[in-house]
């Protein structure tokens, strides 16, 4: 008997997707073959944006008020099924169950945020602009709307939109990674049980041809994505010469600066989950940890000790800390950057590319001393567990590291001292900011912000801009001239 073949949802129904190639499904941690997802192209998306069209009309007359009563729903299922949620995103992504949990956790958010529609919707008036004449705002939905996410959250991400997009009357197509298609199966499934008309949610597995087709096809109003920089900017360049809306969360080069008043115990143990939490692979990891002044020494330390002593195995497991890379080629490019460290210049304080026995795509966490700000490894984003290390004098030089990468996501500062974070916060580049925190991830009634090469657009995933970014604006002006009313 053949492997299980991941369908595609449109229209309400499940189905393959013809001749499409196919690719295995891999769990990184055992190299067990889970299914085989198909690379849909563009008739398999022109087939989902046809289902949203019919849908679109239905779903928009439906009231904000009954609309969200389908995300209800979605919430009472998600935290029903949670657990089993999380099994299967550790099995083909990776991570631990307890990352996999948390990460549920930030989606789940998202539903809730999203069901405020009916007040986060609401326009406004100004009466008497002129005299006899009134101005009212209106929001009114897109239409259809599609997603492009990646795989390393592949839970939270489709959640960072698809509640969102349907909250506010679009019809959603959703193309997960085809690394982990089958996460977005089980919260399609799981959406179904709502009883949401047929065709409001769309399913496409698929490769580069269905973001290129989804970016081209003319039903399609607007395009989110979350991926590395080069892609986000050529998703952004495609759809928006396309006329489209689009969201582009590129990639990241996150750098925490640690003064010498941090509470080293804390300092250590946060940035360690940061560094080295679902093995390096979000774009909220730290990656380049700048010491300022004293205290160079005694971090370094503490850091190489985490490094050492982090468990590393199957994110099913009890007590790992660490799962695998997602593939044998992700593993063997980030030790690649490693070595360009090394030829740089770095110093290894702790090296995680000793050969493992097989099964499993594992890289232990690392940590490079003295890396060259303008170096490779300095700039580039490794996607993997390793933390460079590197050494100023001065906050002000601190903040000129930070601003001087390519990228904006995010930027944190360890300290006891009020007015060093003030600083920080107001002259550091970077869209969020963590003081005191390795992962600063916005709440979801916050909007998930980026800067400079991190971020392509104008509106971001998450709160406000969500509502903004999926919604037109209609202003109607009214003019009743009094004479009309004495012809009743």
């Amino acid at each position: 008997m053949g492997l299980v073949e991941v369908a595609n949802y449109i229209g309400g129904e499940w189905m393959g997707a013809g001749g499409a190639e196919r690719l295995p499904v891999v769990n990184p941690a055992t190299e067990e073959v889970l299914a085989q997802v198909p690379l849909s192209g563009a008739a398999e998306v022109d087939a989902a944006a046809q289902a949203a069209a019919r849908a679109f009309p239905g779903w928009r007359a439906t009231p904000a008020g009954e609309r969200v009563q389908f995300l209800f729903k979605l919430k009472g299922l998600l935290e029903a099924n949670l657990e089993a949620l999380a099994v299967t995103i550790t099995e083909e992504c990776g991570k631990t169950l307890a990352e996999s949990r948390a990460e549920l956790r930030r989606g789940i958010e998202n539903v809730e945020a999203a069901c405020g529609i009916p007040l986060l919707q609401q326009g406004y008036c100004s009466e008497e602009v002129a005299p006899g004449i009134d101005e009212t705002m209106l929001r009114q939905p897109l239409g259809v709307v599609a997603a492009i996410t990646p795989f390393n959250f592949p839970a939270m991400i489709p959640l960072w939109f698809l509640p969102w997009a349907i909250a506010c009357g679009n019809a959603f197509i959703l193309k997960p990674s085809e690394k982990v298609p089958l996460t977005a199966v089980r919260l399609l499934e799981l959406i179904e049980q709502t009883g949401l008309p047929a065709g409001v949610v769309n399913l496409v597995h698929g490769g580069r041809a269905a973001a290129e087709a989804m970016c081209d096809h003319p039903t399609i109003r607007a395009v989110s994505l979350v991926g590395s920089s080069a892609v986000a900017q050529a998703v952004y360049a495609r759809a928006a010469a396309r006329g489209k809306r689009a969201q582009c969360q590129g990639g990241a080069k996150n750098v925490v600066v640690v003064l010498p008043d941090a509470d080293m115990e804390m300092t250590t143990q946060v940035l360690s989950d940061s560094a080295f939490g679902c093995a390096g692979q979000r774009c909220l990891a730290a990656s380049l940890a700048v010491t300022v002044g004293g205290g160079r020494g005694r971090f370094t330390a503490a850091m190489a000790e985490a490094a050492r002593t982090r468990v590393v195995g199957d994110g099913q497991d009890d007590g790992v800390e660490t799962g695998p890379l997602i593939n044998a080629a992700s593993r063997e490019r980030v030790a690649g950057l490693i070595a360009v460290g090394v030829q740089e210049g770095a110093r290894v304080v702790v090296d995680g590319r000793a050969p493992q026995a097989p099964p499993g795509f594992f890289l232990r966490p690392t940590v490079l001393e003295g890396l060259a700000p303008a170096g490779t490894l300095a700039r580039t984003e490794v996607f993997g567990p390793v933390l460079g290390l590197t050494h100023v004098e001065t906050l002000e030089e601190a903040i000129a590291l930070v601003n001087a990468q390519a990228y904006g996501n995010m930027a944190c500062l360890f300290t006891a001292s009020g007015a060093a974070a003030r600083q920080f916060r107001h002259q550091a580049e970077a869209g969020n900011i963590g003081i005191n925190l390795g992962v600063a991830a916005p709440l979801a009634q916050f909007p998930f912000s980026g800067w400079k090469g991190s971020f392509f657009g104008d509106l971001h995933a998450q709160g406000r801009d969500a509502v903004e970014f999926y919604t037109d604006k209609k202003v109607v002006i009214e003019r009743w001239p009094r004479a009309w009313s004495r012809r009743f």
